[in-house]
């Protein structure tokens, strides 16, 4: 976590990444990973594949990749740039082209 007042590049932070759980992977081979920045705050990635997921409450904006996320509501198309906001218990589908980079708040 972050001390108070701290400023990163979420661009640059390294974030381990872990092959998606097979119950969740519905094409390729992705990884995904995380950094806590603070409470509620982090930065996360997404490799190329098609993954499920079901979501915990946040707002993010996709800093790096690019990609599509299908929730019940329709598609969002994913690009630098592209602010989202997820609901919990939403289930998605994330079709990620080029590794995907967000900031996410909330979760």
């Amino acid at each position: 976590m972050l001390a108070p007042q701290t400023v990163v590049d979420a661009a640059a932070i390294p974030i381990p990444l872990a092959p998606v759980p097979a119950a969740q992977v519905r094409q390729g081979a992705p990884a995904t990973g995380w950094v806590e920045l603070g409470h509620d705050i982090g930065v996360w990635e997404h490799t190329p594949g098609v993954s499920t997921d079901t979501e915990a409450d946040e707002v993010f904006v996709v800093l790096s990749g690019r990609g599509t996320l299908a929730h019940p509501g329709g598609l969002l198309e994913l690009c630098p740039g592209t602010i989202g906001r997820l609901s919990a218990g939403t289930d998605t589908v994330w079709t990620i082209t080029e590794t995907l980079r967000k900031v996410y708040v909330g979760g």
